[in-house]
């Protein structure tokens, strides 16, 4: 878990500026409990809850999509620019589509840690000097309009999916 938790400033640090600290703190530890927080003993590899709740059909990819969507959704509000947002919701997007494949989704969902990928690319956005300003209500509510299409489309995948499947179970 990263425990960078600086905010760029100028000058003296105000209570705003500890109010997004502790948000960033609260991101970094949700991030790593996703993607991070089990290690495999003697492989130095690590998986977070989000592979795991990813096994439960249907209902796991949604959740764990969600919870993805949440940082995105606090970076934006955090006044990550329009580039780094679009960057983190691809990374949501390609664990959600790839992740709603049964078995080889959730062993891709292991390792390519979309959390822990835009909380770097956060960190980048908010230590630059300069990077850390306020994001437009237009701008959020594009990213939250987004995450919302991205979380349909997942859904109707797995729907999609399963229905294939107890289709050709049941020739």
């Amino acid at each position: 878990m990263s425990t960078r938790t600086e905010v760029a400033t100028h000058g003296e640090i105000g209570p705003g500026d500890e109010k997004r600290a502790a948000l960033v703190r609260r991101l970094d530890a949700l991030a790593h409990l996703l993607d991070n927080s089990i290690p495999i003993p003697g492989t130095g590899t690590r998986f977070g809850m989000d592979a795991v709740v990813g096994l439960i059909p249907g209902i796991g990819d949604a959740v764990g999509g969600l919870m993805s969507a949440y940082i995105v959704l606090e970076a934006a509000r955090l006044g990550a620019g329009p580039a780094v947002v679009l960057r983190m919701l691809m990374n949501v997007a390609i664990e959600t589509v790839v992740g709603a494949v049964p078995v080889v989704g959730d062993l891709f969902d292991a390792g390519w840690k979309a959390n822990a990928r835009n909380m770097r690319l956060l960190h980048t956005a908010i230590d630059a000097p300069g990077a850390a300003r306020k994001s437009s209500r237009l701008f959020v509510a594009l990213v939250f309009l987004t995450l919302l299409v991205l979380f349909a489309g997942g859904l109707w995948l797995i729907w999609w999916v399963l229905s294939g499947l107890f289709t050709a179970a049941g020739r």
